[in-house]
């Protein structure tokens, strides 16, 4: 495949010379053109069309003015516009443009990798070569009828039908009906109150209905969150992890824990910190298993390194929050991502979070599909009525409602369970 397909520049821009009404059907932008002439007439037609001027050869001659003379003057207009026999092949020409851009930019980023290869650099240049395959790429879009015999087809037969990730919490799921493929939720609580605990539960009970948890731990080794899934697992006291005071039970039970994961589709990632390594692995791992039920946590927001810095922290939250959404959706996967909640909550007399509380908020709130705060009342009582329990706050609920339900939390286990 060529890096550069002139004839088909030509055609394409020739066509909306005799054709002005064509341009605003283009996807092909400006930098898809390898051609410095061409590229200087796309912009000349893109400046009339944001005037909706009428797009000919003497619109763009006038837009052109002084560079005229760099693209060949009028006479190379005319001979764009008398080469193409017919406009209706316009998309045809465009899709041959935006190949030899692929191939050009695909050279240009093996080329740069190859001159300092390392695996970060491997990193960036997977995530350039999926930008790059997106560009100009064929998307058919379903219509509405389409859509309704898909929903006909689900009602009459149900095991067609694409389920959430299933909690295995009872009154959590008639809320929430599992974690939805293409969401991104949140969990947020205060540190220390049972957040990543939580979401190692949510994992394990996927993991045991068959599916595939990817777990990205940006504070905690493999190890630790491993000790932390064999304590709930085997229900062993998390301190006997430090201590190694470990009584014959708790081998006993310990080994029957490990053989249980080891079945369990599962991974851990504790050496991918960037928004950029943590988008290729969970691509990379969804490629690898296009039919598997996978579930992502990401522990935890704060903790991710932005592809870009920026000048204001609450803008990398953006982005980040933003991308996370956008790799649920394009993936059509739940990604589960735990935030820390700030110092506000402890301003008050009722502890129990807030919107407001979440750091770097508006971001979060908007990107979220799903948030969850969590709440314990023995984190700030000492002699609480009720020391097992945690109050799983739905404050956010795109598509259903919110509300409060209440498991039993075993702290020195990390294990959670149905009330009752």
């Amino acid at each position: 495949m060529p890096i550069e397909n002139y004839e088909a520049e030509v055609a394409v821009l020739g066509s909306v010379l005799l054709d002005g009404t064509l341009f605003k059907d283009l996807e092909v932008q400006e930098e898809h053109f390898h051609d410095s002439r061409h590229r200087r007439i796309y912009r000349a037609m893109q400046l009339a069309s944001e005037k909706d001027a009428f797009i000919d050869v003497v619109v763009v001659t006038t837009r052109l003015g002084d560079a005229i003379e760099q693209v060949g003057n009028t006479s190379y207009l005319l001979e764009m516009a008398e080469s193409v026999a017919s406009t209706s092949a316009i998309k045809h020409y465009e899709r041959l443009v935006f190949d030899a851009y692929r191939m050009r930019k695909s050279r240009e980023s093996v080329t740069q990798y190859l001159s300092n290869s390392s695996d970060e650099e491997l990193g960036v240049l997977i995530e350039q070569l999926q930008v790059i395959q997106a560009a100009g790429a064929i998307s058919q879009e379903k219509s509405v009828y389409d859509h309704l015999q898909d929903i006909a087809g689900e009602m009459f037969h149900p095991e067609r039908m694409q389920q959430g990730c299933m909690t295995s919490y009872e009154q959590l799921d008639n809320m929430t009906g599992g974690l939805q493929r293409g969401d991104l939720l949140i969990v947020a609580a205060r540190p220390s109150v049972g957040k990543t605990a939580f979401a190692l539960n949510l994992a394990a009970g996927h993991c045991k209905q068959g599916g595939s948890a990817q777990v990205f731990s940006l504070e905690m080794g493999t190890k630790q969150l491993l000790h932390r899934m064999l304590s709930a697992e085997g229900a062993i006291n998390g301190r006997k992890w430090r201590t190694t005071a470990f009584t014959d039970e708790d081998y006993q039970r310990a080994v029957q824990a490990i053989g249980v994961i080891s079945n369990w589709s599962l991974d851990v990632y504790d050496k991918k910190r960037t928004l950029l390594e943590i988008r290729s692995a969970v691509r990379k791992k969804v490629q690898d298993n296009p039919d598997g039920n996978h579930l992502i946590i990401i522990d935890y927001l704060q903790l991710i390194t932005p592809a870009k810095q920026r000048e204001r922290r609450d803008l990398e939250v953006g982005e980040i929050t933003r991308e996370l959404k956008q790799l649920a959706i394009e993936l059509h996967i739940p990604i589960l991502l735990i935030s820390q909640l700030s110092r506000n909550v402890e301003s008050r007399q009722n502890k129990r979070p807030l919107m407001s509380d979440l750091r770097e908020s508006g971001n979060i709130e908007q990107d979220a599909d799903v948030i969850f705060f969590l709440y314990r009342e023995d984190y700030y009582e000492k002699n609480p009525e009720q020391n097992n329990r945690m109050e799983v706050i739905i404050s956010k609920h795109r598509n259903g409602p919110t509300g409060t339900v209440e498991l039993v939390f075993e702290k020195e286990y990390g294990w959670f369970g149905d009330v009752g």
